[in-house]
């Protein structure tokens, strides 16, 4: 994976060369996901009414529960669909940047100074490369508040950087179940099923992120490569 791999937020950075043989076994261990996109496709067409958050429940592979969506405030709620809408039509690189970088303000804001707390901490250890223990904090994050983005979405990337693929798309459908419109992590879907030469998935992963975000750093440039793979060459 090289740097323009990179996705935008540090969500996903490129890892550390990876050895050949970690890719064996996966496909068993993604049964069922290829239905992902396909599923929460669906979701994010469906009206978008108040939602009580429920505890995590034993869901099929790539069905996200609609009840796992949180109830947000109605002013983050607002404020969500405007940002969202707005990012579609940003005239910009550095506008697009901007709305993505509040939204990214909102998902993590956790709404608990002990999560927050806590936060902060796992943040400090995984810069600091101290994995483990990021992981450990995090999990502590997820059992206090089970629908906090931030942290799911934090998790799944340390989980990718140490490829554990599985455990980071469990954590992807986790956040894409609460937000089908989380551009970042539809595009750390896209560059996992690259890794594991799921070509066809990867580009309807990034194309889906392209959606939402058409001037998503590098996807572009991924959505054209894996197009050449999956369809061809025009004519």
């Amino acid at each position: 994976m090289s740097a323009e791999d990179t996705p935008p937020h540090h969500l996903f950075p490129a890892a550390a060369a990876r050895r050949s043989g970690r890719r064996r076994g996966w496909r068993t261990a993604l049964l069922g996901l290829p239905l992902l996109l396909a599923a929460e496709a669906a979701m994010a067409q469906a009206p978008r009414g108040d939602r009580v958050p429920s505890a995590p429940q034993q869901a099929a592979p790539g069905a996200p529960s609609e009840a796992a969506r949180p109830r947000l405030p109605k002013d983050k709620r607002t404020q969500l669909e405007g940002l969202f809408a707005a990012l579609k039509v940003a005239p910009d690189d550095r506008s697009s940047k901007m709305i993505a970088d509040r939204l990214e303000q909102i998902f993590t804001d956790s709404g608990s100074p002990t999560a927050d707390m806590l936060m902060i901490r796992a943040n400090a250890a995984a810069e600091a490369k101290q994995f483990d223990l990021a992981l450990q904090l995090l999990d502590q994050v997820i059992v206090l508040e089970p629908d906090y983005i931030g942290a799911l979405s934090k998790r799944a990337t340390i989980l990718y950087m140490r490829d554990d693929y599985s455990a980071a798309i469990l954590d992807i459908r986790e956040v894409l179940a609460r937000e089908p419109r989380h551009f970042a992590m539809l595009y750390g879907l896209a560059l996992i099923f690259r890794e594991l030469d799921d070509d066809q998935h990867a580009l309807q992963a990034v194309r889906r992120a392209l959606a939402v975000n058409p001037r998503l750093d590098g996807a572009a440039e991924l959505e054209r490569q894996l197009t050449v793979k999956v369809e061809g060459r025009p004519l």
